[in-house]
């Protein structure tokens, strides 16, 4: 959806903008419905610097596939983020950063991360063959170190944002901060960089959920909010990824919204069976 938005507004930073403007709107409303209960002096004392960045953190990716997917090309940047994220998320919960509950090393959790990991490179792989005949050189493969760090951030994200539910205790309120800093960042940058605009044809063509796609994404945002100290980083992330993924290989092979239509093959269904694997030996252990 964002990158049929990201296609209609021709400006990245504008379709940034306009997609998360909407959740926003949506978390101020919900909170302004459900005001109670607010957050109190000691709690708002005890909140670490970083919380309200947690959405911010997240946006890092966002602002990488804009920058650098036909850099890299989708394979690999899709690749690249989601492993750093599992692995971040493993070592998050492995080492109890950022305030989470200490496991220990635990060797199936990890090997359902290399798991994830390895299923995670066959659907990439497999999604990216268009890739294949475009010469990404050098200069391509010297931004990947960014790439890792940005799926890395997806990770923590999610943490920090948790750390500020409880610092606020309204989930709605939580939800507005952590927003609030990623679109102002992408208004900025579309104020900065205000060309190129969309024609009259271009807006025409915008159909009416494509705006909406940041508020999907802000539906695993705010299940961030609420979950990741009860279930994990490990499985909260594991989870999210293989639905994502899973669900992006089916919107491939029936088409859906819009999407050119490439059938799953026997790598992509490999993958997938790896990542269920993995996700199972991560949640369970």
């Amino acid at each position: 959806m964002n990158a049929q938005l990201r296609g209609r507004m021709v400006n990245p930073w504008l379709a940034a903008t306009v997609s998360f403007l909407p959740i926003v709107f949506v978390f101020v409303t919900l909170f302004l419905v459900m005001p109670t209960p607010l957050p109190s002096l000691e709690s708002l004392g005890k909140m670490p610097w970083y919380a309200p960045l947690g959405g911010l953190a997240g946006a890092v990716a966002v602002f990488g596939g804009l920058a650098f997917i036909d850099k890299v090309g989708a394979g690999p940047f899709n690749g690249l983020t989601l492993t750093a994220n599992i692995i971040t998320s493993l070592a998050l919960d492995t080492f109890g950063l950022f305030g989470l509950q200490a496991s220990g090393f635990k060797p199936l959790p990890w090997l359902g991360g290399l798991l994830m990991a390895v299923g995670v490179v066959f659907i990439a792989r497999s999604a990216g063959k268009k890739d294949e005949g475009e010469s990404h050189g050098v200069g391509g493969k010297l931004l990947y170190p960014f790439i890792l760090v940005a799926g890395a951030l997806m990770a923590i994200g999610v943490v920090w944002n948790a750390q500020l539910r409880g610092a606020l205790v309204n989930p709605w309120l939580a939800a507005t901060v952590s927003f609030l800093p990623v679109v102002f960042a992408f208004a900025l940058l579309t104020l900065l960089k205000p060309t190129p605009l969309p024609t009259r044809e271009d807006l025409a063509g915008v159909r009416w959920w494509m705006p909406l796609a940041g508020l999907t994404g802000a539906v695993a945002v705010f299940a961030g909010l609420l979950f990741v100290d009860k279930v994990g980083a490990g499985a909260l992330n594991g989870l999210l990824i293989t639905a994502n993924l899973l669900t992006s290989v089916a919107l491939d092979h029936f088409g859906w919204l819009g999407m050119r239509q490439v059938k799953a093959g026997p790598p992509r269904l490999l993958g997938a069976a790896l990542m269920i694997g993995g996700i199972v030996l991560i949640s369970a252990f």
